[in-house]
């Protein structure tokens, strides 16, 4: 057994690259709509707070409240038979998972992608690899709020000092922090380390393997 009995991954940008697909059903969304679309990298900054803010920062200024709902039924439509046209785990995620769960370390995953993408994507590309996954429900807030992490930990039987929170943005930063759990940043996802350093991560993974010495 390592440091901690329950290992917490965000999705995005953390496990899994989604980056790809999400752009992509984005700007479908977007395009169909009669809206301009947006750049990969626009995207990249857009996410992690759920993806009804990232249609939010996504449409043009001033887009009236009917159009950004329109937008965000087609993201979410179109997302939902895409979601894994591009998406591809990070090297070295599956055996780092396969290496925790043979230490007799809980896996989960809790992300503020919507729930049933959430579920969705972790069948498909991590089977039999976590124990627990959530993603964002009617109401539970969204993270950075820690609410969604108490029930994670409470239906998982594990207190807060032995779980650590993985992420790799801001939004990572100030969950572990409100939840009281210690946190990690990888590096390889969609924020910067200077970004990331400049909204308190102390923390850092820059691989895979130096992630699993962490833990």
């Amino acid at each position: 057994m390592g440091k901690y009995k329950l290992v917490i991954f965000d999705l995005d940008g953390t496990i899994l690259d989604t980056l790809d697909d999400l752009a992509d059903s984005t700007n479908y969304a977007l395009k169909s709509c009669g809206l301009p679309t947006r750049t990969v990298d626009e995207v990249r900054r857009f996410v992690g707070n759920g993806i009804h803010l990232l249609i939010e920062r996504a449409v043009p200024e001033g887009t009236d409240a009917e159009t950004v709902e329109e937008v965000f039924e087609t993201f979410k439509g179109y997302y939902k038979e895409h979601s894994a046209d591009k998406t591809k785990p990070y090297g070295g995620i599956c055996r780092l998972m396969e290496q925790l769960r043979q230490d007799g370390c809980m896996v989960a995953v809790l992300s503020n992608k919507a729930d049933f993408a959430v579920q969705d994507l972790c069948r498909f590309y991590f089977p039999g690899l976590i124990d627990y996954a959530a993603g964002e429900k009617a109401g539970v807030k969204r993270k950075p709020n820690p609410e969604a992490v108490f029930a994670l930990l409470e239906a998982c039987g594990v207190s807060a000092a032995d779980a650590v929170y993985i992420g790799d943005s801001e939004v990572d930063v100030a969950t572990s922090e409100n939840a009281g759990l210690d946190g990690i940043s990888v590096t390889w996802g969609f924020r910067s380390r200077e970004w990331l350093e400049e909204h308190g991560a102390k923390v850092f993974a820059d691989t895979t393997d130096e992630l699993r010495k962490l833990l």
